[in-house]
C-alpha cells in the first residue's frame, strides 16, 4: 500500500500566506522540546493534506538563534507529516546567483553555535540513544528533484544545487567572512538551514528547501552591501513567485509513492542510533 502524503511547510519571512490553504484550521501543538514558533495552520492545497508554520512566528518576533527548530520539526512529525519542504531568503555568495533567482540547495556548511542540533540529547522525552546521523545527501533527493522540475514548469529560473552556509545572525556577516565563505565553496548564506535540515532527516521526515537569493551579502568591491531595505525589496517583488513553487510542488509530490523513500530514511535513522540493547 502506498503511503500517504501529508505536506509540512514552513515559510520564512513573508511566505507563511495560510490563504494557499483550503479548509483551514489552527491547532496548537505541544513537543517534548518546547512549542512550535506559532499554531500550525492544517488544510489542503488541491486535495492534499498540508499543514503550515511560520518559522519565526506569524510576527516575525523570533530571531533565527530563538527559533525552536525541533518543537517545529517534531510538531510536523506527531501531526503525521511525511515530507516537509521550506522557503528561505538567503544571501548570494557567486556572481551567477542573481538577486531574486532560486535556487534548490543540496548541502551545508554550518556556522551556528547557540543552537541544539539533535533531538537525541538524553534529555527526559528525547528519543533514547545517540544518533551519529550521516548527512550526504543533506537534502532529500527525489524532494529536490521536484522543485527543480515545479520551478522550471513555472517558467522560472532555478539553479539546481548549491551550498548554503548557515550562520548565526540575526547580523549580517562580515566582509571577511563573506569573502571566507566564498573560499570554503559556498554558494549562499543562510540564517535558518541549519539544524531544520538536520532535524527533519533525524526525525525520518523527507525535507527539501527553495531558497531565495535576496542580496550579494557583502563580499563584491561594487554595489550595496547587503541591508534590510534592499533585502526586502526584492523579496516582495519576488514572493508571489515562490508561493507558486510550493503550492504546484505539494500536488506534484502527491502524485508518486514514497512509500520506499519513507521506510528508507527510518532505517538510515535507526542503524544511526548507536543504543545497544
Amino acid at each position: 500500500m502506498s503511503a500517504i502524503v501529508k505536506i509540512g511547510i514552513i515559510g520564512g519571512s513573508g511566505l507563511d500566506d495560510p490563504d494557499i490553504l483550503e479548509n483551514r484550521v489552527e491547532r496548537s501543538v505541544s513537543t517534548p522540546f518546547g512549542d512550535p514558533s506559532d499554531v500550525i495552520i492544517e488544510g489542503e492545497i488541491k486535495g492534499v493534506k498540508c499543514a503550515l508554520l511560520a518559522r519565526h512566528g506569524r510576527s516575525h518576533s523570533i530571531s533565527p538563534t530563538n527559533v525552536n527548530y525541533r518543537a517545529n520539526i517534531w510538531a510536523f512529525k506527531l501531526i503525521g507529516c511525511t515530507h516537509v519542504i521550506v522557503s528561505t531568503a538567503t544571501g548570494s555568495l557567486q556572481e551567477h546567483i542573481k538577486p531574486g533567482d532560486f535556487v534548490v540547495p543540496d548541502s551545508f556548511i554550518d556556522r551556528t553555535f547557540r543552537r541544539e542540533v539533535t533531538f537525541f540529547d538524553g534529555k527526559k522525552g528525547s528519543p533514547s540513544g545517540v544518533c551519529h546521523l550521516p548527512m550526504h545527501p543533506a537534502y532529500c533527493p527525489r524532494t529536490r528533484q521536484i522543485l527543480i522540475d515545479t520551478t522550471k514548469q513555472l517558467g522560472y529560473d532555478v539553479h539546481e544545487k548549491g551550498t548554503v552556509v548557515t550562520i548565526e545572525g540575526p547580523r549580517f556577516s562580515s566582509k571577511a567572512e563573506s569573502l571566507m565563505f566564498r573560499q570554503w565553496g559556498g554558494d549562499l548564506v543562510s540564517m535558518t538551514a541549519v539544524p531544520e535540515v538536520v532535524l527533519a532527516k533525524e526525525a525520518g521526515l523527507l525535507y527539501g528547501a527553495v531558497a531565495m537569493a535576496t542580496d550579494y551579502d557583502c563580499w563584491r568591491d561594487t554595489g550595496e552591501a547587503v541591508n534590510v531595505t534592499d533585502v526586502l525589496a526584492v523579496f516582495n517583488k519576488n514572493v508571489t513567485k515562490m508561493k507558486s513553487i510550493l503550492v504546484q510542488a505539494v500536488g506534484n509530490i502527491a502524485k508518486e509513492d514514497w512509500t520506499d523513500d519513507i521506510n528508507a530514511l527510518r532505517k538510515i535513522v535507526g542503524e544511526s542510533n548507536m543504543l545497544k540493547s
